[in-house]
């Protein structure tokens, strides 16, 4: 589950050689730092954490300077720990977008777009309940009944109602990759992926 961390510019759509117009999202993706390396002996199990972005030193409080001086690097904006890399790596390492191929499928992750407070029918998909030309006038997009009276004489837990929504951790999967641009460190994944321009997510093989 080797993988890197990047940053979402934006969706567009490319033709396939069969003419066939795809949609399909741009994400930057590296160079990753390795700023530390996990080990079994130390840590009890075995990944990198990985710098992406940098940030200035001015942004960065003492501990995270001294922490990103030992890898030999600038302080960085997202750091993440990836397990499972097929090639080892010491601290300090650079990895890049060649890590992926065209053709390989990935699992995209990053926090979905906050959405605010939402009904039933956009947070949960509800019908709505019955019919305008039976004397309704404002029950269309309404949940309908939440329970029972005498019993059981409360709302069970867990029952789906408006709310607040987005602004979670997604994950979506087997996603291929269409295109690799090496020298601008872009990857161009078919669909959509969570979160908004510019927000950062983990990609992984």
């Amino acid at each position: 589950m080797s993988g890197l961390i990047g940053k979402k510019i934006g969706m567009t759509s490319i033709f396939d050689e069969n003419g066939k117009n795809i949609p399909c999202t741009v994400v930057e993706v590296g160079p990753c730092v390795v700023t530390q390396v996990r080990t079994t002996e130390v840590d009890g199990y075995e990944a990198l954490q990985l710098g992406f972005d940098d940030k200035t030193d001015k942004h960065a409080i003492k501990a995270e300077l001294g922490h990103f001086k030992k890898a030999g690097t600038s302080a960085k904006r997202k750091v993440v720990e990836i397990k499972e890399f097929e090639t080892e790596y010491k601290l300090g390492d650079v990895i890049t977008v060649d890590l992926f191929q065209e053709g390989d499928f990935v699992d995209v992750q990053g926090v979905s777009k906050g959405k605010g407070f939402q009904g039933v029918v956009k947070r949960h998909g509800f019908g709505g309940v019955g019919q305008t030309t039976h004397g309704q006038k404002n029950r269309l997009r309404a949940p309908g009944s939440i329970g029972a009276s005498s019993y059981p004489s409360r709302v069970f837990k867990g029952m789906r109602m408006a709310g607040r929504m987005g602004g979670d951790n997604v994950t979506v999967q087997n996603l291929r990759v269409l295109k690799v641009v090496a020298e601008k460190n872009l990857l161009i994944v078919k669909g959509a992926i969570p979160g908004h321009k510019n927000s950062y997510v983990i990609i992984q093989k």
